[in-house]
C-alpha cells in the first residue's frame, strides 16, 4: 500500500510520494512538519490546514505585489516579523523593461526577495514567507517552469538563498483580510502611487 508524505514545512512544500523524497525535505530542518498518510486526499487536507509558526522558527514575512498600468511600474510590499512584533516594513518600485511584461507578479517576487535578503543579512536560520500569489512558491520550488527573464533570475536568486537559509513558503487568500498581507498590499500600492 503507497503512502503519502505531506510536508507542511520543510525545504520544499507539498506531497511527496516517497520517505525517501520527504525526509530529503525535513531532516536537519528546523521546526520542520511532516506527515504520512494513506489517501492523496488527507494529504491535501493536511496542507490546507493553518500551520503554526513561532518566532522560534525565524523571521516571518508577509509580501505582496502590484502594477499602476498609466506609469507601468510595478510596486512591492513587504512586512516583517518577529512573532507578533513587527519589525521591519519595505516598499519599492521598478520599470525593469524585462519584469515590466510580468506587472504586479514582478512586485511579488521583489517582495520575497526583499524579505529574504533581509534575513540573510540579519543572520536568520530560517524564514516564513506568506504570499498570496502562488507563483512564488511555485516558481521557488520548481513546481512551475521558469520561462522569463524575471522568474528564471527568482529562480536562481532562491536556489543561491537556500544555501544560507531555509525558506518556507505559506499560501494566503488575497484581500481576504488578512491583517499583514494587507498592510503588504498597502504599502505595494503605494509604493506605485495607486493609494
Amino acid at each position: 500500500m503507497s503512502k503519502f508524505y505531506a510536508v507542511k514545512q520543510g525545504r520544499q512544500t507539498g506531497i511527496f510520494s516517497s520517505w525517501k523524497e520527504c525526509e530529503a525535505q525535513v531532516k536537519g530542518f528546523k521546526g520542520a512538519i511532516y506527515k504520512s498518510f494513506a489517501s492523496k486526499e488527507e494529504a491535501l487536507t493536511f496542507l490546507d490546514e493553518s500551520p503554526v509558526v513561532s518566532s522560534a522558527d525565524g523571521l516571518i514575512a508577509y509580501v505582496d505585489g502590484s502594477y499602476n498600468i498609466k506609469t507601468k511600474e510595478y510596486g512591492y510590499g513587504c512586512v516583517l516579523l518577529e512573532g507578533q512584533n513587527v519589525i521591519a516594513k519595505y516598499n519599492g518600485k521598478g520599470h525593469h523593461l524585462a519584469y515590466v511584461s510580468m506587472r504586479n507578479v514582478a512586485g511579488e517576487i521583489a517582495g520575497a526577495r526583499c524579505a529574504i535578503d533581509y534575513a540573510i543579512e540579519h543572520h536568520y536560520p530560517m524564514i516564513c514567507i506568506y504570499y498570496d500569489y502562488e507563483g512564488i512558491e511555485k516558481w521557488a520550488n520548481k513546481m512551475w517552469k521558469a520561462n522569463k527573464e524575471g522568474t528564471i533570475a527568482y529562480q536562481k536568486f532562491i536556489e543561491e538563498a537556500r544555501q544560507h537559509i531555509d525558506i518556507v513558503f505559506i499560501k494566503v487568500l488575497a484581500h481576504s483580510g488578512d491583517f499583514y498581507n494587507e498592510m503588504a498590499d498597502g504599502l505595494a500600492k503605494k509604493a506605485v502611487g495607486i493609494q
